[in-house]
């Protein structure tokens, strides 16, 4: 039995790749990070002791586990079946854990494809921000095959503090888009109430009051309080964009297993109206000045590669 920590390879150091990064350093896990123009300022984990390579072959010949931490689907295929990505150069018995939102049909055919080239996987969705991945207290939602959970859980501990073996491999993706449709569905739902409380003309505290004691209390409300009442964003750095995105993956799951999902397209349809006002790059609070008609210059967040909710 060796105590030996696993060396890892990061693709996908944004504001969620990032913080993780500091907490696996922070737990003395070896780093190499693929260098991107995407990236966060890497200057504080070079410093903390991670290295950076400038192309995945190199990365992926050099590392026991990579962790990929990418915006979705399409950037996490990209990445695996490009000309130079990970599976050109993939070590036998290497660990793939894809933290990234995902379709779960895609996410089958990739954990194939890995498992092909002698490697393993799993899918280890994110929720939570930013800040909890710095801190190592990220909520995880894991697929794949028992042993494969079980030899990464202590890696998985590292980042993370809340950590559910959802089932086998596409299971994580798949309870993810559940999770970010009721949550953004919520969202969708309290936004538009704001809206017409605005234009009726009531207080927007005593409206928050008034939900918080009643059936509208919760995460979702304590999320969005500081911008009804005060125009705050910070709370919820989640793009509209990425919620459309996490939208359509909802729905597309739902369609490949002929669900109902009339709920959901209705929400898809309120984000893709906002985004197609300019809003794409806006904090979803600020869906609430599209439904008054009010657009304001949205407040941009760079959430590139941030997965959490």
């Amino acid at each position: 039995m060796t105590n030996k920590k696993k060396t890892i390879g990061l693709i996908g150091c944004g504001l969620m790749g990032s913080g993780i990064a500091t907490s696996l350093l922070r737990n003395g896990y070896p780093l190499c990070i693929l260098e991107h123009e995407g990236n966060q300022p890497l200057d504080a984990l070079k410093a903390a002791g991670a290295s950076t390579v400038a192309d995945t072959p190199t990365l992926v010949g050099q590392v026991e586990v990579v962790i990929l931490c990418v915006t979705g689907t399409p950037q996490v295929e990209a990445v695996l079946f490009g000309q130079e990505g990970v599976l050109r150069g993939l070590q036998p018995g290497t660990i793939v854990i894809d933290c990234s939102t995902a379709i779960p049909s895609s996410t089958l055919r990739i954990a194939a494809a890995v498992q092909q080239a002698g490697g393993r996987f799993l899918d280890a969705a994110m929720t939570r921000t930013p800040k909890e991945a710095a801190e190592g207290r990220l909520n995880l939602i894991v697929g794949g095959a028992p042993e494969d959970y079980l030899d990464s859980l202590p890696l998985l501990q590292a980042y993370a503090e809340v950590i559910v073996h959802a089932g086998p491999v596409g299971a994580g993706h798949q309870m993810k888009l559940l999770h970010n449709y009721v949550s953004l569905g919520f969202s969708a739902v309290l936004a538009e109430a704001a809206a017409l409380a605005r234009v009726s003309g009531a207080d927007p505290g005593l409206f928050c009051d008034v939900l918080a004691a009643g059936g509208g209390g919760g995460v979702v409300l304590e999320r969005l309080r500081p911008y009804i009442e005060n125009g705050d964003t910070e709370n919820f750095r989640f793009s509209t964009a990425n919620a459309l995105k996490d939208l359509e993956y909802y729905c597309a799951m739902a369609e490949s297993l002929e669900g109902s999902h009339g709920v959901a397209q209705a929400v898809r349809n309120l984000y893709a109206d906002a985004c197609a006002a300019g809003l794409e790059q806006a904090p979803v609070p600020q869906v609430i000045e599209h439904l008054t008609g009010q657009n304001q210059p949205a407040t941009a967040v760079n959430d590139h590669n941030k997965n959490g909710i």
